[in-house]
């Protein structure tokens, strides 16, 4: 079955304001909401037609792509059926009251229950921010690297009680793990702040942990950074995280880079690029010049006569390392034809014989901006 235009799911004009198509969600959430039809499967379908419409309404630039490109502009974008109604809790919220729990519940998501009727949760994952050299982005390195995390409590094994401690049914949810609260017009199903939803709570926690199974503890890992990394990339180190409650899957550590900037060298994908100074007789004659590359080698680089201010020389294969090759990027230097702003009497003599010799240009034409951009 086709999907109906979302304005027309809305009953809204195209052109509504945003308050208009929150009116119009809330009249349809209020009609077909699932506690006022329970085992009602048309009121459901409706209910979750609305939801999705008012998601991507909702949202400037998913409207915005919705308006050019119909259903095919939201595929990546996380809209139009994608289950993610994070912004609808939210904006429900505004409408209604506290409604996650019944998004949760109705549309999918939290924690699933273990055979032994308690909750296995992943653990959370965590970020950590890397600062390194500019040389070790391109080259590469290993970095040691401390933070904190949650494991496994060493005194009770994850369990969260102490020796003989038993679980018993919740008295607050009786074991269902969930209890109803008035929020606006309905009565709506929440996990239960005793049992944490789980329905079961310890008769005597862990002194250790106070039930909770899990410990802070600080860990050092060797962290290898591959060579020719970009600022901003982020490295995902698996099961790192902090442990999962109830033998739930550990989260992923993510190592955030942060490349600082060099003196002498910048980056522009696989290439690099540096500038150095010489004379205006190494210019003009031509010479052979020796600088110090970023690895700290000396490379001989040849300054063909004539050359002009600003002009680009390329040397192959003295860039930054290309992942997965043997191979490598470029360096350009950008060449700074510096004029003395003093000379000596000998040579400002020189230098007058010279112009007298090649002659002045008075009146110069204008160069081109075409000429200076490809120079």
């Amino acid at each position: 079955m086709a999907k109906r235009d979302y304005y027309e799911v809305l009953g809204v004009q195209k052109g509504a304001s945003k308050d208009e198509i929150k009116k119009g969600y809330r009249k349809l959430a209020v009609q077909y909401h699932p506690d006022k039809n329970p085992g009602n499967k048309e009121a459901e379908d409706k209910f979750k037609e609305a939801t999705e419409a008012y998601e991507v309404l909702s949202d400037e630039q998913k409207r915005q792509m919705y308006d050019q490109y119909g259903f095919a502009g939201l595929e990546g974008m996380g809209g139009g059926g994608s289950g993610d109604y994070s912004s609808v809790f939210r904006d429900f919220e505004d409408i209604f009251g506290d409604f996650s729990g019944v998004f949760e519940n109705f549309f999918g998501g939290g924690s699933r229950r273990s055979s032994g009727g308690q909750r296995s949760n992943q653990g959370a994952s965590l970020r950590y921010d890397l600062e390194i050299s500019f040389q070790d982005a391109v080259y590469g390195t290993k970095s040691e690297i401390s933070f904190q995390h949650s494991e496994q409590c060493d005194s009770c094994g994850g369990s969260g009680g102490s020796e003989g401690a038993k679980r018993k049914t919740c008295p607050s949810c009786q074991g269902a793990g969930q209890v109803r609260r008035s929020a606006g017009f309905f009565s709506v199903s929440q996990p239960c702040p005793s049992c944490q939803g789980e329905g079961t709570i310890i008769d005597n926690p862990c002194k250790s942990c106070g039930g909770s199974g899990l410990q802070s503890k600080r860990r050092k890992i060797i962290a290898t950074i591959p060579a020719g990394i970009d600022d901003g990339k982020r490295i995902t180190i698996p099961r790192q995280g902090d442990a999962g409650k109830n033998g739930g899957t550990p989260g992923d550590l993510f190592i955030v880079i942060h490349v600082k900037p060099h003196s002498h060298f910048e980056r522009s994908g696989q290439d690099l690029y540096c500038a150095v100074p010489i004379s205006i007789t190494q210019a003009a004659l031509g010479a052979d010049i020796h600088i110090t590359a970023l690895d700290e080698k000396k490379i001989k680089v040849k300054i063909p006569a004539g050359t002009q201010h600003g002009k680009l020389l390329r040397l192959r294969d003295e860039g930054v390392p290309i992942t997965g090759t043997q191979k490598k990027g470029d360096l350009y230097i950008k060449v700074i034809v510096q004029v003395p702003s003093r000379l000596s009497m000998k040579a400002r003599s020189l230098l007058e014989e010279v112009a007298k010799v090649e002659g002045q240009n008075d009146s110069p034409g204008l160069l081109s901006l075409s000429e200076l951009r490809t120079s």
